[in-house]
């Protein structure tokens, strides 16, 4: 019996967790949009992660974002006419290419970045030291879960 009330109260945390994490990100978004204009938030995560690990083919994009292929082909498609990534022959197969993030992508990751880091740097302002510091804590262990699912 004490098994099944732990296993309902980690469900509860991981609910509000889940929806902190939610309306946060929903909340970034919204801060950061005057600079995702013709972008999806797939397309900014895309972006973001050839920034990151880059240049990469685009079945490499599609693993590391867990997407099927066909989507990232239109998101690259839509980050080519955006001007924010550029496509290179990959030297070891002729049959596809590499895509990289240009100068003008790196600039655009830059704004948004700083956009939403200022956005969440205001709302930690008045915060106590020891919120900060749990705040800093949590994001270091939502790192290490998310690490532990890669593939």
């Amino acid at each position: 019996m004490i098994a099944k009330a732990k296993d309902t109260s980690l469900t509860d945390s991981a609910a509000k967790l889940r929806m902190a994490i939610v309306r946060t990100s929903r909340r970034l978004r919204q801060e950061a949009s005057s600079e995702t204009a013709g972008l999806t938030p797939t397309s900014v995560a895309a972006l973001a992660t050839i920034d990151r690990h880059g240049p990469l083919t685009p079945s490499e994009v599609a693993r590391i974002e867990r997407v099927k292929r066909p989507t990232v082909t239109r998101t690259l498609g839509c980050l080519e006419r955006e001007g924010l990534v550029e496509r290179t022959p990959d030297p070891a197969d002729g049959r596809s290419a590499l895509v990289a993030v240009n100068s003008a992508g790196r600039e655009r990751l830059r704004r948004l970045r700083g956009r939403k880091n200022a956005y969440l740097a205001r709302r930690m302002r008045d915060l106590p030291a020891a919120d900060v510091e749990t705040l800093e804590r949590a994001a270091e262990i939502l790192d290490r879960m998310r690490e532990g699912e890669r593939l």
